[in-house]
């Protein structure tokens, strides 16, 4: 049985690998008993679309990562606020 801490790691790792047969049957199993790894991993997917979502649109050449208006980071700052104080 996978510890948190292993889990978080695989979690992770998951993001930049494709984890071994092992390691996603040990990662499942976990999280079907944690809930607290399963919110952790949901965090993670929250991250990396919004992440994605931000490079795309600077790649693109819309914006330049410095020129975001200050009440359009605060509007930022507030979703992900909203977002992890729902999960809590």
């Amino acid at each position: 049985m996978l510890t948190c801490k292993s889990a978080s790691h695989l979690i992770s790792e998951g993001e930049e690998r494709r984890l071994g047969r092992r390691e996603r049957l040990a990662l499942a199993w976990h999280l079907l008993l944690c809930s607290a790894c399963r919110r952790f991993a949901r965090h993670m997917t929250w991250m990396r679309r919004g992440m994605n979502a931000l490079h795309n649109h600077f790649e693109h050449g819309d914006v330049a990562p410095d020129a975001l208006p200050p009440e359009k980071r605060e509007r930022i700052r507030r979703a992900v606020q909203r977002h992890f104080e729902r999960d809590q």
